[in-house]
């Protein structure tokens, strides 16, 4: 997992699964979601400090959050 904050545009980048994006589906104006083959593959979310998602805080083992999630 990779997460990315450009500041200066305020957006918050969330890569959960290498490859390439096969599918993109906006859930509403500024969060889209980018599909790989194997699932969800990266999150975008624009305005993410206004919006209230940055900092992202992060509970507990993210390694066995994620794994869950995945089975």
């Amino acid at each position: 997992m990779k997460i990315t904050y450009h500041e200066s545009d305020d957006i918050l980048h969330i890569e959960l699964r290498a490859g390439a994006i096969v599918k993109d589906v906006s859930l509403n104006w500024n969060v889209n979601i980018g599909y790989t083959e194997g699932g969800v593959g990266e999150i975008t979310i624009l305005d993410a400090k206004e919006a209230g998602y940055f900092p992202l805080i992060l509970d507990g083992d993210t390694s066995k959050i994620l794994e869950q999630k995945a089975a």
